[in-house]
């Protein structure tokens, strides 16, 4: 059942439920192609280089154990001859011996050669699962990249995607079990063909004896599968607390609030609830293995019986004897490692399938067969025509019935209370939405109609929530067109424009300082000195719209004013978009907007709308008497 408190949420996107039936956990098979198929294209050389040496591989054990029964019989036939003769010389000069030595000498040179075809096979099978890791993550990074932003807000998907990460690791060790199976797989065939020449009916008692042992195994994987699968929620809030409860980054706040014991409290109950599913698990599959073990065990003791009795009566060699009940005891190793080894593989393709259920997923947003480029300059600007969206799952209309121009060359202020519809407004203009009702026209064609990655590209947005990226200072600049990475006239000027250049002037290295407390020798900035990095970046970018999503929330006023006012003086000749809920700053837009409930209230300039005595200077009012 379902841990306690997990509740799947209606999203876009919902994961595949965990398999229970047997048909259900073989049907999972069907990915161990697919990732064989990623493994070949991975490396061609590796991969075959890896098959080749398993086939020499496999043939050896019983090669070398056939030598091994010929050995025993040589030495028999020498002892009833005489043993030995008791001078070395002599014996070594009529070559009574030869036959013998040549024998042991045989299986010394298998014996090397099983170590170091093991040794290579080792190693290529960990570059190899090393180089599958990496590309696969940049495969995951790639495919990550091209969904939409709704899916990223889509909680059952973040399950998906923790789950995918998790198994791109832990999944690359399958090939070599996969390899490992076929090379069990074709030893025990050559062990089987050996022992059915003397008592084939004894291969129909193994098989027999381990089927058991196999079934519970196979039952258990599946369980111990679905146990991680249902808990998914809890294992991605574990490790969210282990990041706030060691954090350098949340730490001033945790100590202050005295957080500590709250997040080790709430980890300790959470990882305990996973410990006692997997310890359920853990037991019975002990208790049920014990049980089944035995029963091959048993097995095995009647074969080796029947053996023992059959060389007593004469009818098997000391050699025959020696052959046959390694090759029994060989044989029964080989078959229960192949059935327990098979539903591991079934096990393994249950969590393979949450990675390729998430290659699976398919973007919305995307741009159309013969795209439009993005005009240059804009000559119309943005037109909402009774635009509706409402977010995945919301009851609520994010924005609705809403109608505005953004005229080209315009700096417009949007205003408005939290939850007014300002932040979705900008994510419509940047098409990481599309309206659910309603259209968007830029320069009078629908903004569905031109290249998606053209339409970002020219479009530079800070968001409040931008990210402080754990990178050397021209880095973080530079994130605003990471293909001018190398420009450095280019990132020293946007630093300028943004006023961040007095901070980076402040630090030890410079452009070169490490931001953030991550890794060793990193430099933390104060939330204002972030922010002005992070303007940097649109100046950077260089685009012909720009959005200022009040990413100066942590400036003081003083502080936002000047970097408002210089983005005015700078961005002329742009279209630009500010959101703030300082009035001393959206009043030097040319133009305001006032959101309330996701529509158009209010529009003007600041003059305009005070002397309107409306919403606007109501809050303008407000703010103002603060002041004095």
């Amino acid at each position: 059942m379902p841990p306690p408190g997990h509740g799947m949420g209606g999203g876009r996107h919902q994961p595949p439920p965990a398999p229970k039936s047997l048909r259900e956990r073989f049907a999972a098979l069907r990915n161990v192609p697919a990732f064989l198929h990623s493994i070949w294209t991975t490396s061609r050389w590796m991969t075959l280089t890896s098959v080749l040496l398993r086939l020499v591989r496999a043939l050896l054990p019983v090669i070398t154990l056939y030598v091994g029964k010929l050995i025993v019989d040589e030495v028999v036939h020498q002892v009833r001859l005489g043993g030995f003769p008791g001078d070395l010389t002599t014996a070594l000069h009529d070559g009574r011996f030869d036959h013998l030595a040549t024998l042991l000498a045989l299986e010394f040179a298998l014996a090397v050669l099983a170590d170091l075809l093991g040794r290579v096979v080792a190693m290529v099978d960990s570059l190899l699962g090393e180089r599958y890791a990496d590309l696969t993550s940049i495969r995951l990074m790639e495919h990550a990249a091209s969904l939409d932003l709704e899916d990223f807000e889509d909680a059952d998907l973040q399950d998906q995607l923790d789950r995918a990460r998790r198994q791109i690791a832990g999944r690359s060790s399958l090939l070599s079990q996969l390899l490992q199976q076929a090379q069990d797989a074709i030893t025990l065939v050559s062990f089987a063909v050996g022992l059915a020449v003397y008592a084939p009916w004894l291969i129909v008692l193994l098989a027999v004896a381990l089927v058991p042992a196999f079934l519970g195994e196979f039952h258990f994987n599946a369980q111990s599968y679905a146990v991680n699968y249902q808990w998914t929620p809890e294992r991605r809030e574990l490790d969210y607390l282990r990041m706030v409860g060691a954090s350098a980054s949340n730490a001033k706040e945790v100590k202050s609030f005295g957080l500590n014991r709250f997040l080790i409290d709430r980890y300790r109950v959470l990882s305990q609830s996973i410990y006692l599913a997997n310890r359920r698990i853990a037991l019975r599959r002990a208790s049920w293995g014990g049980l089944f073990t035995t029963l091959g065990t048993m097995g095995y003791y009647a074969a080796y019986a029947f053996i023992a009795w059959r060389t007593v009566t004469g009818a098997f060699s000391i050699g025959d004897l020696t052959f046959l009940s390694t090759s029994f005891r060989r044989l029964r190793t080989l078959l229960e490692t192949l059935l327990t080894g098979f539903s591991q593989v079934a096990g393994q393709a249950l969590y393979l399938d949450d990675l390729f259920s998430f290659f699976r997923i398919q973007p919305e947003i995307l741009s159309p067969p013969n795209p439009r480029p993005f005009p240059r300059p804009l000559r119309e600007g943005f037109v909402f025509e009774d635009v509706g969206f409402r977010y995945p799952d919301a009851e609520r209309w994010a924005v609705r019935h809403l109608s505005f121009t953004l005229r080209a060359g315009e700096v417009l202020a949007l205003v408005g209370e939290n939850g007014a519809g300002k932040t979705t407004l900008v994510k419509l203009l940047s098409r990481l939405y599309d309206p659910d009702e309603g259209r968007i026209l830029l320069d009078g064609h629908l903004l569905a109609e031109y290249d998606l990655e053209d339409l970002r590209l020219n479009i530079g947005v800070i968001f409040q929530d931008f990210v402080r990226y754990y990178f050397n200072a021209s880095d973080n600049i530079a994130v605003g067109r990471i293909e001018a990475r190398e420009d450095e006239p280019r990132i020293s000027d946007a630093a300028q424009r943004s006023l961040a250049d007095q901070v980076i002037g402040k630090l030890p290295k410079g452009y070169a300082q490490m931001l953030g407390k991550l890794f060793k020798g990193g430099v933390d900035l104060s939330g204002g000195e972030w922010q002005k990095v992070a303007i940097a970046r649109a100046y950077m970018r260089d685009a012909p719209l720009l959005i200022l999503d009040e990413p100066t929330a942590a400036l003081d006023a003083r502080s936002e004013y000047e970097v408002f006012q210089r983005f005015k003086e700078l961005s002329h000749g742009k279209t630009a978009v500010i959101i703030s809920h300082r009035f001393s700053t959206v009043r030097m837009a040319d133009r305001i907007i006032v959101l309330e409930g996701g529509r158009v209230a209010e529009s003007g300039s600041h003059d305009e709308l005070v002397a309107a005595g409306g919403h606007y200077a109501e809050l303008f009012e407000l703010q103002a008497a603060g002041y004095r």
